[in-house]
């Protein structure tokens, strides 16, 4: 008569423990590594992390507790997110942005004259930037950043690709460091949610506006929980039109034709 077979056997034995936690361990990395592509910005800012400061008690409070990306500062009932440090410029250039986002129909959404003067804040490695200057043979992009590194990235692309209507610009946490009534069009993507100083960013970006200057975001759309990006690096379309509110900027509207954010766009009142 035939044994019967240990139903234990199996579990028990080294070889099939050694397999379970050889699987458990690829679908764990498998799941880091999906978590890093749907939830970067990577890279964050160290400087971030070292103090926040809070200039006006009246716009800015501090929040109880540190978000996960935060910096533990509130502004109109918003915290802000971590700054995206020149170490996830990668992220920046990734090759499934361009299908992810679409940033041809952004450009082409904007009506670009080719005169026009565009600031580009929170330019980054200039994946927009670069992006709008075949639009302007008689403008200019201003790409504006508060890191030195994404700077010296944005002059070394400048160079390499031989741009000659670019110039980047070092900004700081209060000013994108524009002179007055310079500029036809600001641009901000996937940034305005990390400035540390929102108002007086943008009573600066204001006041760089030509009469009849015009202001553009793309935010990753807060509002639908399928847009697999950090919550505080998203942002809803009432929060921003209310944000925009506070610097004297109206909307005027929201074109949905990009697949993750809205496109909001604005006038100064």
């Amino acid at each position: 008569m035939a044994a019967k077979p240990n139903v234990f056997s199996n579990v028990l034995s080294p070889f099939a423990w050694r397999s379970r936690i050889s699987r458990l361990a690829t679908v764990l990395a498998g799941l880091w590594v999906l978590g890093t592509v749907l939830w970067s910005p990577i890279g964050i800012n160290a400087e971030a992390l070292a103090g926040v400061g809070f200039t006006d008690s009246a716009l800015y409070q501090e929040k109880s507790g540190y978000s996960l990306d935060g910096i533990g500062k509130v502004y109109m009932g918003r915290e802000i997110a971590q700054v995206m440090g020149h170490q996830g410029a990668g992220w920046l250039e990734r090759s499934g942005r361009a299908s992810s986002e679409q940033p041809r129909r952004l450009v082409e959404a904007l009506n670009l004259s080719p005169t026009d003067v565009v600031a580009d804040i929170g330019a980054g490695t200039g994946y927009m930037s670069f992006r709008m200057t075949p639009f302007l043979p008689e403008g200019k992009v201003l790409a504006v950043d508060i890191q030195p590194e994404m700077v010296e990235i944005l002059n070394y692309f400048k160079e390499e690709r031989q741009v000659d209507n670019l110039d980047a610009i070092l900004g700081n946490e209060q000013s994108p460091n524009l002179p007055e009534q310079s500029v036809d069009l600001v641009l901000m993507v996937d940034a305005y949610h990390e400035f540390e100083f929102p108002n007086e960013m943008m009573t600066g970006i204001v006041k760089a506006l030509k009469p009849g200057g015009r202001v553009v975001l793309a935010e990753y759309r807060a509002e639908n929980p399928l847009v697999m990006i950090k919550p505080l690096h998203k942002m809803t379309q009432k929060q921003v039109r209310k944000e925009m509110l506070k610097v004297g900027l109206v909307w005027k509207e929201t074109k949905n034709l990009l697949p993750q954010q809205h496109l909001m766009f604005f006038e100064a009142a």
